[in-house]
């Protein structure tokens, strides 16, 4: 799939913007703080109704406006020339509101699915030296590409983790026996979000199952070394191998979370938080026999963190999807050697989606369309043979 027109009203810098795109390679360049990462920056909006930039919508919408406008026509593929017109309306103060087709979506999670899209981009090194929270984001948004119904899923989790949390910390500091009302509650969201939990693991278990040999696949591909590159799940309520642990069923994952809520309850209660579910999970890397973190050096991080990204491009073409891959100002970070071998990998892509301060440090394998932003405009240049 990829994009052939992307309209933007009142997004980050943009008052307006039209700019038409196709298959293969696009490349926006320009000076840093002009506007080129925001271009891409949508695309992944509407891909993902998320920004590997911020946590929140409201830096989305242009100072002054009450509102942004992403729009984007997305054709399903080279040979398949169906059509879908995406769109979603960023509000301030209130819920947002999306469209396929012009038709108003229930939900704007409803729209997940129609575009997918693979981001490399700087912040990228956070996978690897970073919290467990990068990489369970990075798990997460990977395995909701994969199946949109988990959106669902991850935001019914995080209601009810709220919800018990909220009783936990009512609860916290008390002396003497739990009341039994707030009790029975306890036992109602322990069920809820053991059910929900073993969900998401499952999902995720099944994700990194198939992220493995890609991962190790690219990593060997990009780094100048013979370490291998290997991804574990860490959960206190799974201790066997990944090998073995993929293969628990939904029903088991839910005694095991509904098992361990019971022994940690006391803890629970004495400290006010939710100790036990996949909000508390990581994935460990490895490099050889080493963790990544905290063992690997810079370039091997950055080895580890692209690899990850091919990983996931692999993954979703074994589903049966030809995601947009985007490379945001990620050229500047590597060296020649990582550089022409990352270009060779995404080459073929049906569409790449670059952004680069200078336009020579894009790889001459990376041929295609040109776009130069300056000035609050992009610009369409001459295209490279």
């Amino acid at each position: 799939m990829f994009v052939t027109h992307l309209s933007l009203a009142d997004f980050r810098s943009y008052a307006h913007v039209e700019a038409e795109l196709g298959p293969g390679v696009t490349v926006f360049t320009g000076r840093n703080g002009l506007g080129k990462t925001n271009l891409v920056e949508a695309v992944e909006y509407l891909a993902t109704l998320g920004s590997h930039r911020v946590a929140a919508d409201a830096p989305l919408i242009r100072m002054g406006a009450a509102r942004a406008l992403v729009r984007g026509r997305v054709q399903a593929g080279v040979d398949d020339a169906r059509q879908l017109l995406l769109e979603i309306e960023i509000n301030s103060g209130k819920a947002n509101k999306a469209s396929l087709n012009r038709g108003p979506l229930k939900r704007p999670r409803d729209l997940l699915g129609a575009l997918r899209v693979v981001l490399f981009s700087p912040e990228d090194l956070a996978l690897v030296k970073g919290d467990p929270s990068d990489r369970r984001r990075f798990l997460d948004e990977l395995l909701t590409q994969r199946w949109p119904r988990m959106a669902g899923v991850r935001a019914d989790y995080d209601r009810v983790l709220r919800q018990r949390s909220t009783l936990l910390k009512s609860l916290s500091g008390r002396r003497g026996p739990v009341p039994a009302e707030a009790d029975a509650t306890l036992e109602v969201w322990d069920d809820t979000l053991a059910g929900l939990g073993a969900d998401l693991m499952a999902a995720r278990l099944t994700t990194l199952a198939d992220l493995g040999d890609p991962v190790a696949a690219a990593y060997a591909d990009i780094a100048p070394t013979n370490n291998v590159a290997t991804l574990a799940y860490k959960a206190a309520t799974v201790e066997e191998p990944l090998a073995d642990a993929a293969q628990l069923t939904p029903d088991e994952l839910r005694g095991r979370l509904r098992a361990a809520m019971g022994e940690r309850r006391r803890d629970e209660i004495a400290r006010g938080v939710s100790l036990v579910g996949p909000h508390r999970d990581d994935v460990v890397l490895g490099l050889g026999d080493l963790p990544a973190k905290g063992y690997a050096s810079h370039g091997e991080c950055w080895s580890f963190a692209l690899a990850l990204r091919l990983g996931s491009d692999a993954v979703l073409r074994a589903d049966g999807v030809s995601p947009v891959l985007i490379l945001d100002d990620v050229f500047a970070e590597l060296d020649e050697v990582r550089r022409a071998r990352l270009a060779d990998r995404v080459a073929g892509a049906e569409q790449v989606l670059i952004t680069a301060a200078v336009a020579g440090d894009v790889p001459k394998a990376l041929h295609g369309r040109r776009f130069v932003v300056a000035d609050g405009e992009v610009t369409a240049g001459d295209e490279e043979p």
